[in-house]
């Protein structure tokens, strides 16, 4: 019984997030069409908060139990898993997309800074609130620092959409953002409560559960980006929500309540992260493109960081 109850609420939720997600993605590209800027830009700068809302609650709910190990640990693993596994899936969706150097470049040094000052915030085993403000501040500097940096990129055609003033296209695509991680994190809840029941080994549920959990609402607005043709949207989101998770992300919490970290595993994660995030930038860089070989690459980075980290002890 409780499976077939768990089973539905999976379904249902993951309808819930897929629909929102088609219609965040359309007002998210209508948007970007009428304030001219590309599409790429708009997911860097707006999907990725929306995308990113579960991991700033979740930072912020940390903090507040004095669980700082929570908020970094959970911020900083989905720094990762946005450069290595949400990336790294992106070629099943489409075989081989453009990679433009400065893209990547820019938002792969940025985002690596953004963990480097992590690293030094905790080193201490505490994460005051005015560090979080930093990292806060951080986090507008280095956004603000791509969108000048890019060179003129190509505009999309969107689709029409029913609202078309700019405050009510910002709301609408918030609001589906959030929907969607509503109902994509309940749909990872199910899924992991179902693989429970039948008995799964607690590691394969953890691994199973944290990287779906960490990534659904990416994975869900991405692959529906990617498959409306819009990638510029997944790509912009993607590495837009590891510019948020290593900066927002992880100022959020101590910002409103500082907490105590533990530093050996914090920094590990940190340092593990950016020579990932390093490895990924060179290698899409140089290759201007992205596919089913280097998604390979990526995949392998990510699941490599469990060997990582599990070396670290507990």
């Amino acid at each position: 019984m409780e499976i077939a109850l768990q089973s539905l609420i999976f379904v249902g939720s993951l309808g819930l997030a897929l629909i929102a997600s088609d219609q965040a993605v359309a007002y998210t590209r209508a948007l970007a069409a009428s304030v001219g800027a590309p599409a790429f830009v708009v997911g860097v700068v707006l999907v990725s908060i929306g995308t990113d809302l579960p991991e700033i609650a979740n930072s912020i709910s940390a903090h507040v139990q004095g669980k700082g190990d929570v908020n970094v640990g959970d911020s900083v693993g989905s720094t990762l898993t946005q450069y290595t596994l949400v990336l790294g899936l992106f070629p099943l969706i489409v075989p081989v997309i453009a990679i433009g150097r400065r893209q990547v470049g820019v938002i792969s040094v940025l985002t690596m800074t953004g963990l480097a000052i992590t690293i030094g915030f905790v080193a201490d085993g505490w994460l005051a609130r005015w560090e979080g403000a930093v990292l806060i501040a951080a986090w507008a500097v280095f956004t603000w620092l791509v969108v000048r940096s890019l060179p003129a990129l190509p505009a999309d055609e969107p689709p029409a959409v029913r609202l078309t003033r700019r405050p009510a296209m910002v709301g609408v695509v918030l609001a589906t953002l959030a929907v969607v991680g509503f109902g994509a994190t309940f749909a990872v809840r199910a899924l992991v409560r179902i693989a429970e029941i039948a008995g799964v080994p607690e590691f394969v549920i953890a691994f199973f559960g944290a990287s779906l959990g960490t990534s659904a609402p990416e994975i869900v607005v991405d692959f529906t980006a990617l498959l409306r043709g819009a990638p510029g949207i997944a790509l912009g989101d993607a590495l837009g929500s590891s510019l948020v998770d290593s900066t927002l992300s992880i100022g959020a919490g101590p910002l409103v309540a500082p907490a105590a970290v533990t530093p050996r595993l914090a920094i590990a994660g940190s340092l593990y992260g950016i020579v990932a995030i390093g490895v990924v930038g060179l290698l899409l860089a140089k290759r201007r493109r992205h596919d089913r070989w280097s998604g390979l690459v990526l995949v392998g980075l990510y699941a490599a960081a469990y060997v990582v980290l599990l070396g670290t002890g507990e």
